[in-house]
């Protein structure tokens, strides 16, 4: 993990170094996450009103965008990319806990400290908010507060079914749904009943990271890799494209998708 500036100096003026600028109500109407995103929910008015709050922010690859223990000072809107949340232990070991995809809400309103460590995975975009003006416009909206609610309890949902994974299925039953979850999350039909066709997409994380998910070796994860592959049911291309061929009977190996 690369690490960025951590002295509220040093991250202001990095902030700076990564915003596109402010964002218009042009630029709003052609978001690409414009019909998923917290947001959605807003008028035109609404929506204007939140975008005098926004700054766009591109960050890297391995790039920190939020620090864990550290003052709460942004939330915002994955725009692009996918981004990990991570947890340390106190002897200094990290587990992922989280993975965020385009539309999802990155950040804790009302929280005094940052919970996890929030890393890019791969290039990102965000349109970020300063924490304390956010939250004052959920107060006024309380539509978009409801919307907000909603994704925090099924992320509480995610969680205790990730715990169900790590706990009780089978290394290739945890495999299998990792790939569904990836290949849906990234916006195609995979994991949907019915599929005839198959579906192309990057991994948007190496083999360590998915080990680090699913609390396998990177061994374990390639061998599981080469058996879905040896059955036909997925092509791996590279190091990180994958196409799923069989969607039906990646659905029948992973048994909590």
């Amino acid at each position: 993990m690369k690490r960025v500036a951590r002295s509220a100096h040093e991250a202001e003026a990095r902030a700076s170094d990564l915003r596109t600028g402010p964002v218009s109500i042009d630029v709003c109407a052609g978001c690409p996450v414009r019909d998923r995103a917290l947001c959605r929910c807003l008028n035109d008015q609404e929506r204007l009103v939140l975008t005098g709050l926004c700054q766009r922010r591109r960050v890297a690859a391995g790039e920190t965008v939020m620090w864990a223990g550290e003052d709460s000072r942004i939330c915002a809107n994955l725009l692009s990319g996918v981004l990990k949340a991570v947890a340390a232990t106190a002897d200094g070991r990290e587990q992922i806990v989280g993975l965020s995809y385009p539309a999802d809400f990155v950040g804790e309103p009302y929280a005094a400290e940052i919970g996890f460590t929030i890393t890019a995975l791969t290039d990102a975009e965000l349109c970020t908010f300063p924490r304390r003006p956010f939250e004052r416009f959920l107060e006024q909206h309380a539509r978009m507060g409801n919307l907000l609610l909603q994704r925090t309890l099924k992320a509480l949902s995610e969680a205790r079914a990730r715990m169900l994974t790590l706990a009780r299925l089978s290394a290739g039953e945890k495999v299998a749904e990792l790939l569904l979850d990836m290949a849906v999350r990234a916006g195609t039909s995979a994991g949907r009943p019915g599929l005839e066709e198959p579906v192309t997409f990057e991994l948007p994380m190496t083999r360590g990271h998915m080990a680090d998910v699913l609390g396998m070796t990177i061994e374990t994860v390639s061998r599981q890799l080469t058996k879905l592959k040896g059955a036909g049911v997925i092509v791996l291309s590279g190091a990180r494209t994958v196409t799923i061929v069989d969607a039906r009977g990646l659905r029948r190996r992973a048994v909590a998708a």
